[in-house]
């Protein structure tokens, strides 16, 4: 049976190409997932351990804040240079001092953290894209005058405080050389200083698009902390020293409260499990879309199997008649398909190796900052390829092989291609219907639901699962209807032709709703997706310029807030109506918590649009305020009433006052306004900053163009500064979705690429299924171009009929999973994206056109007399 298995494998290489490419494509992503996920904490515990090169001991905070990217939070310094509102630390340089006379300490490097964000020749950040880090910190040269952790490229390291050096990255990208005068800001006003050095890094968050500035250690201090403080203390150990005595000597000499000592080998351990942890999802996420495209692979490996059966049942039938058992015919189509899937897995896993190398680069572009490295293979990632491609080749070949083990001998030899039985089809139109109704159920209490957690969206992914299940089983049922209505317009369009592609494509519902499905998994999930993303991404937008007519709006892209007289050197600047100053506090009135926010009445109405319900919003004035219908209908307020509140936020600002307030408007809810709309003088001095939150800007009639630049240099051409048009904050609010989106359909395209190899498979191993009968078609006169027309036909009717139950599908879990973030998204309604929708569908056309490109040429290309003799 072995020899069997092989010689099988032999005769039909053609035939198994595209089974093999199906294999190779699916077990591609599966490995180049693994070698990425292994090559990535590779790269990031060098990063790690270079960081760490010589560090025995880490003194530092004992509860560091941290950074969203697993960094040290940037700190808040002051913007006046006094030093008044800077951080304060234990580390101080008396401690370092005695920590560098312990027995052991070979030297103390100390550190100072902080946050710079460079200018660029135009007065915007360098590194703008709010994912970048714009790191700051202090160039702490050895004997050599050099510092070892930022080696030099041109210049020399800061030494005064009107100096500063930056990484080769930033310089290259600004255009600045050494000699020239940067500008940058810290969390104020701009500061200016000069440029005599360009250092190198592997800080994972410069390489992937940060940017770092690096200043003596006294002018470091001033900017961040105080004279003489610092954030951390690395400790380099003398050779010999034993890293645990020296950790417990220095734990000795900290103060009792506030600091910590960190072991090399332990702060070493808890980077890497870090790591672990975060390239472990990002390793999973990838191998869900690998589960994917293997399993629309699975399909066109079963179906593969399926036709050769069909078409070898001759064969098969002798082999039983001399003895072969059920079991061995079994075994041999087994074997057959582990030979196909183990030679299409090694090749897999090479061309994982390349996916691999790509994925890095391409996950930077998205801000992912992945720090560079070479290619890390472990064991792992081969040995799991291979098996996994083997087995899914098998298990996609067990139903085929046990359909073979089953045919008798006498049936076999007097047919070579029967219909599925009656029975059996039956069967799975029942089981189809129940998880159709199952899969229907689960979905419609899904669209009941309106928030998104962990339950709720296992509960989704349970229901999806069922209802893709439930089209899969019944898609032979459904095939007859819609290619009977779509054959009645390829035969009024095409005759004889398009009427014979209809009778192929029904003849066998089983193999057509196989091949069809594949196609509709991947474009179910990209529908789902893109109907999804379409709708959240239209909710983001209304939600970003929700009640605004502002032409700008003025931010700082810290949390520090802008200058209460931001407001009034925007109003004159030329082409500016008006210029509305906005900021909020905490309202809480009897329990009832809610938001006050504070403007300028008069420039708010014409920077912003509100749905005024009762009375007016000329009224608003000092202890007179407007409140929305949503908070108005929670505390049974109406215009003429008065409130007793408390002003502010409590800790948070530091300041709280009650106070009583009049209502004298009521309008329609809008995030413009949010619950509750005053004066600037009422809520100003109980903001958490005291600071204006943003300005909105209303340009002159025809005078917004360009307006941004005069504003941004009115401002200071602070770096800081963001003016955004609507335009812009439409972009900014839907980036993170688009880039979700565009890197899905990316690896959804995979298994769209598997699907189309199923339909040149199906359509291939047809042709040769129906030699004698296209013999005959062409003996009683149908030309070749007929010939090629029938093919193609057939490829676009199975193509549009998975395409159409793909998008239906999409179409329905988008629906009922919409629901789920209405919670966190009010404005969510699903909107359905038509144009893409149709192209889609176009797509469909396409795919159907190209996959019969050689089916049809090969079909063409029969000799007539050949094919017609019986075999």
């Amino acid at each position: 049976m072995l020899r069997t298995a092989l010689r099988n494998v032999l005769a039909h290489k053609a035939r198994l190409l595209m089974t093999a490419l199906a294999v190779l494509l699916g077990v591609a992503f599966v490995s180049g997932t693994l070698v990425f996920g292994d090559t990535v904490a590779h790269a990031f515990r060098s990063a790690s351990a270079a960081s760490l090169q010589g560090v025995a001991v880490s003194v530092r905070a004992a509860q560091p804040a941290t950074a969203p990217d697993g960094g040290e939070e940037a700190p808040a310094p002051d913007t006046s240079g006094n030093g008044d509102s800077q951080r304060t630390t234990a580390l101080d340089t008396a401690l370092a001092r005695k920590i560098g006379q312990l027995p052991g300490v070979a030297s103390v490097r100390p550190t100072v953290h902080g946050e710079a964000t460079v200018a660029g020749k135009d007065g915007r950040p360098v590194s703008a894209e709010s994912t970048r880090q714009h790191l700051a910190t202090n160039y702490v040269p050895g004997k050599d005058g050099k510092d070892r952790r930022y080696p030099l490229k041109a210049g020399r390291g800061p030494a005064a405080a009107d100096e500063l050096a930056l990484d080769a990255r930033t310089a290259d990208k600004a255009g600045y050389r050494i000699g020239d005068t940067l500008r940058f800001a810290l969390d104020g006003p701009v500061l200016t200083k000069k440029l005599v050095g360009v250092v190198s890094t592997d800080d994972p968050r410069v390489t992937a698009g940060g940017t770092l500035t690096l200043f003596d250690t006294r002018t470091a201090q001033q900017l961040f902390l105080h004279p003489g403080e610092f954030d951390e203390l690395a400790v380099a150990a003398q050779d010999g020293t034993d890293e645990r005595a020296l950790t417990d000597r220095v734990r000795a000499l900290l103060p009792a409260k506030g600091v910590q000592a960190i072991g090399g080998a332990d702060l070493a351990g808890e980077q890497s499990a870090q790591i672990a942890r975060n390239t472990r999802s990002l390793t999973k996420t990838l191998l869900v879309f690998a589960g994917i495209a293997l399993f629309v692979g699975a399909f066109l490996i079963a179906n593969t199997f399926t036709m050769l059966i069909a078409q070898r049942s001759r064969d098969i039938a002798l082999m039983r008649a001399v003895g072969a058992s059920r079991r061995q015919v079994v075994r041999a189509v087994l074997i057959e398909a582990a030979l196909l899937g183990l030679v299409a897995s090694a090749a897999g896993f090479a061309l994982g190796l390349g996916i691999a190398t790509a994925l890095r680069p391409l996950l930077n572009t998205t801000g992912a900052g992945l720090p560079d490295g070479p290619l890390v293979i472990t064991p792992a990632a081969p040995l799991a390829s291979l098996a996994v491609g083997v087995v899914v080749t098998v298990l996609a070949a067990w139903l085929p092989s046990r359909k073979a083990a089953k045919i008798a001998p006498v049936a076999a030899l007097s047919s070579v291609d029967q219909a599925p039985p009656g029975r059996a089809l039956r069967v799975r139109n029942v089981l189809g219907t129940l998880l159709t109704g199952a899969g229907t159920l689960v979905m419609l209490y899904v669209s009941t639901l309106k928030t998104s957690k962990e339950s709720h969206l296992m509960l989704a992914m349970l229901g999806s699962a069922l209802t893709l299940g439930s089209v899969i089983v019944l898609a032979p049922l459904l095939s007859r209807p819609l290619i009977t209505l779509a054959g009645k317009v390829t035969t009024r369009l095409c005759g004889v032709s398009g009427k014979l592609a209809k009778e192929n494509a029904l003849r066998n519902p089983r193999r057509t709703a196989a091949t069809a499905s594949a196609l509709m998994i991947g474009l179910a999930l990209i529908t789902g997706l893109t109907v999804g993303g379409h709708s959240a991404q239209r909710a983001m937008a209304k939600e970003a310029t929700q009640g605004l007519t502002a032409d700008y709006k003025v931010t700082n892209s810290t949390a520090r807030g802008l200058d209460k007289d931001t407001a009034a050197k925007v109003a004159r600047v030329p082409g500016v109506a008006a210029a509305a100053p906005v900021t909020s506090t905490g309202l809480d009135t009897q329990g009832e918590y809610a938001v006050l926010t504070g403007t300028d009445p008069t420039a708010f109405g014409k920077a912003a649009r509100l749905d005024v319900r009762a009375g007016s919003l000329r009224d608003i004035g000092t202890g007179k305020i407007a409140v929305s219908d949503a908070f108005a209908r929670r505390t049974g307020l109406g215009v003429g009433d008065t409130l007793d509140v408390e002003l502010g936020s409590g800790a948070a600002s530091g300041k709280t006052q009650r106070k009583t307030l009049a209502v004298v408007a009521v309008y329609a809810k809008t995030r413009a306004a949010d619950d509750a709309l005053g004066t600037l003088t009422d809520v100003l001095p109980y903001a958490d900053s005291q600071e204006l939150e943003n300005v909105l800007v209303k340009a002159e009639p025809g005078r917004a163009a360009g307006l941004e630049r005069k504003i941004r240099a009115a401002l200071g051409d602070n770096p800081l500064l963001k003016v955004r048009s609507q335009e812009q904050l439409i972009q900014e609010n839907n980036g993170p979705v688009t880039t979700v989106l565009n890197m899905m359909y990316g690896l959804l395209g995979m298994a769209v690429v598997i699907a189309v190899l199923g339909v040149v498979n199906t359509l291939a191993m047809s042709v040769f299924e129906r030699t004698r009968e296209l013999g005959m078609l062409r003996a009683v006169g149908l030309d070749r171009s007929g010939v090629k027309r029938m093919v193609r036909l057939e490829s676009v009717v199975i193509s549009l009929f998975g395409a159409v139950l793909g998008i239906a599908t999409g179409t329905f879990l988008a629906w009922a999973g919409g629901s789920l973030t209405t919670s966190s998204m009010q404005e969510y309604e699903m909107v359905l994206p038509w144009g893409r929708l149709a192209l889609f569908l176009a797509l469909a056309l396409a795919i159907g056109v190209l996959a019969a490109i050689w089916p049809a040429r090969r079909a063409a290309g029969l000799n007539m007399l050949r094919a017609i003799q019986p075999h």
